[in-house]
């Protein structure tokens, strides 16, 4: 949950856990704040009640990826209690691969990518990216004091919103209101409201209420920084022109669009610590969601529409990617999902609110509708690729199970009389095994679909004998 897991995975995870470790009767709760599970105690009357808190929230997928393969090996029987503790603590103290500045970079190359999906000019392009660096370094120094998101989030709006507008007071040609748009990529909580979306499909109100508050919260300070730094150009008698919230310029070209958007899931992945190997594919099909994306634009499709049909097929494809790339399907899907994300809408929308002209407000309103109908069509498309891949995903460990002498194939070993499984692993090549042929009459199918009160096995014809 701390590392950006969705409630409903936290409590299968906590449920498959338990049973494979000899508990029963247990009940989990999960919520945006903590995690409780209980158990009837077998020697007791009372139940045995366990909390946890959730004291911090991000994204880190190394870590996701790690707890994921322990707790892959804990249901395979390959590791006991003990040593999943002992795994566990190995993995919360244990750094990361790569250094912070690694991160600190790939934040702002994320907002390179999204600018240049903007359709920003070089110049916004370059401040984007140095917008990003700085305010990642910024906050990371505020975090450090334990400050609550709300004002870290006032702090990026307020240094995003001064770089922009003292690139104007020099004299750099570009547009105040795109330039400020593009320096608060990386503060925009798309993420935040599309996981809200995703736990309410799924069930757990209470947590989608908890994260679609903290995304509101999370606008809400940036709103209120970059009002702040308008306030300041404003005093300073710098000259700026009316800033227009979340300004944008469509592009005509799909490959550049799709291009910008690859890179920032990329860098995305990079900054949430993503194993290296899973980063080149999400690219691809980060490039690929929004390529479908515009092509359904183009043919008058509307946005939550074209964005909830490539997020289902995004949805679909990641399946073997994550498979292949032994991560956590969340990993693959979160990265490619975020150049599609509506964070600009949402700001949009909450900064027209704010506003004191007539039209504003109604406008904000119809921006901020815009933008849960996308992050609603993500999520949903999400969701249902999980449940139309979940037959596939079954059929090929079915394969998989039944093919032992195909070297090359991963198995899962069958449990052995212990009620322990060794594992699993790549099948050694073995001499096929003969199967024996019996010849059965109709009358023989009869008795026997009778007795197992199955359906009744016949011929083509209803009378001849079925060869099994």
């Amino acid at each position: 949950m701390s590392n950006g897991a969705g409630a409903a995975d936290v409590s299968s995870s906590m449920q498959l856990l338990s049973g494979s470790l000899g508990l029963t009767g247990v009940e989990v709760d999960v919520t945006f704040t903590s995690l409780s599970m209980s158990c009837q105690d077998p020697s007791g009357v009372q139940p045995v009640v366990l909390m946890r808190q959730v004291k911090q929230r991000g994204f880190d997928y190394e870590d996701l990826t790690r707890v994921d393969h322990l707790i892959r090996r804990v249901i395979n029987g390959d590791l006991g209690l003990e040593g999943a503790r002992a795994e566990a603590s190995r993995i919360v103290g244990t750094g990361h691969t790569h250094p912070r500045w690694v991160v600190t970079i790939a934040w702002g190359v994320m907002c390179v990518g999204i600018a240049i999906m903007l359709g920003a000019g070089p110049a916004v392009i370059g401040l984007a990216g140095l917008s990003g660096a700085i305010i990642d370094l910024l906050q990371q120094r505020m975090a450090r004091r334990l400050l609550p998101a709300f004002y870290l989030q006032v702090v990026g709006g307020l240094a995003a919103s001064v770089i922009a507008l003292a690139s104007v007071a020099v004299g750099l040609d570009i547009d105040p209101s795109l330039a400020v748009t593009a320096n608060i990529i990386m503060l925009l909580s798309g993420i935040g409201f599309m996981a809200a979306l995703h736990d309410a499909l799924t069930g757990f109100y209470v947590t989608a209420s908890a994260r679609l508050l903290e995304a509101l919260l999370a606008t809400a300070g940036l709103i209120a920084g970059v009002s702040g730094g308008l306030t300041i150009a404003s005093v300073a008698g710098v000259d700026i022109g009316r800033v227009v919230p979340g300004r944008i310029v469509e592009l005509d070209a799909v490959g550049v669009i799709a291009a910008g958007a690859g890179l920032a899931a990329a860098a995305f992945a990079v900054a949430s610590y993503s194993p290296k190997r899973v980063v080149a594919p999400i690219f691809l099909v980060a490039a690929l969601g929004i390529a479908i994306t515009q092509i359904m634009g183009y043919f008058e499709f509307d946005r939550p529409w074209s964005v909830g049909v490539a997020a289902l097929l995004l949805g679909m494809i990641s399946h073997p990617i994550a498979r292949w790339a032994k991560v956590p399907l969340l990993v693959v899907v979160v990265s490619a999902v975020v150049p599609m994300l509506p964070g600009v809408a949402i700001y949009r929308g909450l900064a027209l609110l704010s506003d004191s002209t007539d039209a504003a407000p109604a406008q904000g309103i119809l921006a901020i509708v815009e933008a849960a109908s996308i992050a609603l069509a993500i999520a949903a498309g999400v969701i249902l690729a999980e449940y139309l891949m979940q037959p596939i995903d079954r059929e090929v460990r079915r394969i998989a199970a039944r093919l032992p002498n195909v070297p090359g194939v991963p198995v899962r070993h069958i449990p052995s009389a212990s009620g322990r499984t060794s594992g699993r692993g790549t099948a050694p090549a073995a001499p096929p095994v003969e199967l024996n042929t019996i010849e059965l009459g109709i009358d023989d199918l009869a008795q026997i679909d009778e007795r197992l009160r199955g359906p009744r096995l016949v011929g083509p014809r209803g009378d001849e004998p079925i060869k099994d």
